[in-house]
């Protein structure tokens, strides 16, 4: 009776350290994904992918191991399984290495060729184990599981991965000697912390074939379960501190990203999974293997927890992450959500229009909107050829200051949209005429009160409309010129958790996707223009230097820098009107010529959707040519 309790204590435990294997398996490959999509190219967060996959490798293939399996398979199982562990110790060095290149503190050539020689070790071991000396053949009732017999070079290796782990730990400790920020000396700390969760996790296998775990297989297990919940746990804190580097995120926006991913990855699938297996055991132990519950459980807790954690998310974001901006940020939030689009402006003009003719009867309406002294129809409803758009901008000749009064253009009765009132606004200050509304309508047609009541009615909606959209264009043209600035402190903010010296005195360089935009804005006015001189380009040190030789002239000195990067582009030989020319005859004959983009297209024999796809990749080779000279001026 007590050994039948027993066995079943050790099957439960058992079981709990399977779906917690199975959870870090589906973490760790999470947060792998996390790291490919967001900061791969960081070197940080490269080595710490490398961590991961081995990660991911192991606890998936244990988490696969089952009664229920032929030996072969479990064979092929346990060998991959230490496919992961042989890779551990060289990534962990290479993180520790790209840590302390990122504090500051690069290699002067040993710690690289350190760095290669261990995975060159590893690769050896790899070796060694498909060949059958790393390990030797599986022993399937072994104790406390199924494993494979230790060999001489079993021991070489635990030795390899204690020395090289305690190698990666000495550097750890140096890069949080270098930190100098309170932020970075945190992150830090979060880091090696969660550096010991891969150490931890491998561990266990490294004592498969020793008396002591196969004598105390309660211990045994019951250690492993302890070390899965905290190799589950400090994985996360890992990829937490991980997740900082490589990117110019603000802090609220990164962990609010990384907290989403872990909700809607790790901890649906593992509760999904953990359900499913207690589902199925109970299945199993009240004799029915297999039941309709175990896809009903599943379902139920997926949809239940994306809906929960779909609801809750803005709550969390509110009170976790924005802090004592939280004010500010909620305004933010209230703008983006209400903001009037362009085809919510349209949507709520269509309809103004619609009651318009509704009310009137009429079989055309317009509303035109003035923008730099210029009047153009931005909706029109009905006939659209009685509206004349070529001698639209002379009925502004009929508008009489800010009079509330209509007016007869043509076959239209125009009302002039004016800005409303502000309580700021001087008694003697003329509101802003901001469009006109205009509706077919012969003179001869009279008016009656209520409907001129109603008409003006709806034109004070159409000029709301318009006002709205007259200061969100203000807002977006002040975030358009602040966005560079903003991007450059939050690149020098980022950078500066980990190496202030390095990040705060020089000027971070720009990023390719913002650099080819760069481009773009100053191609296009190439002969001058705003998008010109008022380039963030222009704050290159390359151009500062080619302004110091043409008199500080700094348009001159872009348009030279774009001049000899499109020349960069440019093939040996003579011109030519070839594939391989296409590239450089799109930015010669496009921007520096300033041909059409019709007339382009039909030199080069390709249709006009062809040509901008072909544009972008020219432009994008323009900017990495710049950003090379940018690059290769400062290390010099």
């Amino acid at each position: 009776m007590i050994n039948g309790w027993t066995d079943t204590l050790l099957a439960g435990i058992q079981t709990v350290n399977q779906i917690l294997t199975a959870g870090i398996a589906i973490t760790a490959f999470s947060l792998f994904l996390y790291a490919l999509s967001f900061n791969l190219r960081d070197r940080v967060a490269r080595s710490f992918a490398i961590i991961l996959l081995c990660v991911v490798i192991v606890f998936t293939a244990e988490a696969l191991q089952d009664e229920s399996l032929t030996t072969i398979t479990i064979d092929l199982l346990l060998h991959l399984q230490w496919f992961g562990i042989v890779f551990l110790p060289a990534a962990y060095l290479h993180l520790s290495d790209a840590l302390l290149v990122t504090a500051g503190r690069p290699s002067r050539g040993r710690r690289r060729i350190a760095v290669r020689g261990m995975y060159v070790i590893s690769a050896f071991f790899l070796v060694l184990l498909a060949f059958g000396y790393l390990l030797g053949p599986i022993v399937v009732n072994g104790k406390p599981a199924p494993h494979l017999e230790r060999t001489v070079w079993t021991e070489v290796f635990t030795l390899f991965y204690v020395s090289t782990m305690v190698w990666a730990g000495v550097n750890f400790a140096r890069a949080y000697s270098l930190m100098l920020t309170r932020s970075g000396r945190r992150r830090m700390l979060y880091l090696m912390a969660g550096a010991t969760a891969p150490a931890l996790g491998s561990y266990p296998y490294l004592l498969f074939g020793y008396s002591l775990a196969a004598q105390h297989p309660f211990t045994f297990w019951g250690v492993a379960t302890v070390i899965n919940v905290l190799v589950g746990a400090l994985v996360i804190v890992m990829a937490y501190a991980v997740a900082f580097f490589g990117v110019s995120w603000p802090d609220r926006v990164i962990k609010s990203r990384l907290v989403k991913w872990i909700m809607r990855g790790p901890v649906v699938a593992s509760a999904a999974l953990a359900l499913m297996t207690v589902v199925r055991r109970g299945g199993e132990f009240l004799g029915s293997p297999y039941n309709a519950f175990v896809p009903f459980t599943v379902v139920a807790t997926v949809l239940l927890l994306e809906h929960a954690i779909t609801f809750a998310a803005p709550i969390w974001e509110r009170w976790l992450f924005f802090g004592n901006d939280r004010g500010e940020l909620q305004v933010l939030q209230n703008f983006e959500e209400r903001l009037l689009t362009q085809g919510d402006l349209q949507q709520f003009l269509e309809a103004v229009l619609a009651a318009v003719r509704d009310h009137l009867h009429s079989s055309s309406a317009f509303v035109a909107a003035l923008d730099d002294e210029t009047l153009s129809p931005i909706v029109v409803a009905g006939n659209r050829s009685m509206l004349d758009q070529e001698s639209l901008t002379e009925v502004l000749d009929n508008v009489i200051d800010d009079e509330r009064r209509e007016f007869q253009w043509g076959n239209f009765l125009v009302l002039p949209l004016h800005q409303r009132r502000r309580s700021d606004m001087d008694q003697d200050e003329a509101p802003l005429l901001l469009g006109l509304l205009g509706v077919a309508r012969s003179e001869k047609q009279l008016m009656e009160r209520d409907q001129r009541d109603a008409l003006w009615l709806l034109a004070d909606r159409a000029a709301l409309a318009l006002q709205d959209r007259q200061l969100q264009q203000r807002v977006f043209r002040s975030l358009e010129d602040l966005q560079p600035q903003v991007e450059m402190i939050q690149r020098m903010r980022a950078a500066g958790r980990y190496d202030t010296r390095a990040s705060l005195m020089a000027e971070p360089l720009p990023q390719e996707a913002d650099l080819a935009n760069w481009v773009k804005d100053a191609l296009t006015h190439y002969w001058g223009g705003p998008k010109l001189t008022n380039n963030p380009l222009i704050k290159l040190q390359v151009v500062r230097d080619l302004a110091e030789k043409d008199d500080g002239n700094s348009a001159n000195a872009l348009r030279a820098l774009l001049r000899s990067a499109v020349d960069q582009v440019k093939p040996k030989g003579d011109r030519k009107f070839t594939s391989e020319w296409i590239l450089y005859n799109i930015l010669e004959m496009k921007f520096i010529e300033g041909r059409k983009v019709r007339d382009v297209a039909s030199r080069l024999a390709m249709s006009e959707a062809d040509l901008y796809r072909k544009q972008r990749v020219a432009v994008e080779a323009v900017a990495k040519a710049i950003l090379e000279m940018e690059v290769n001026l400062k290390d010099s």
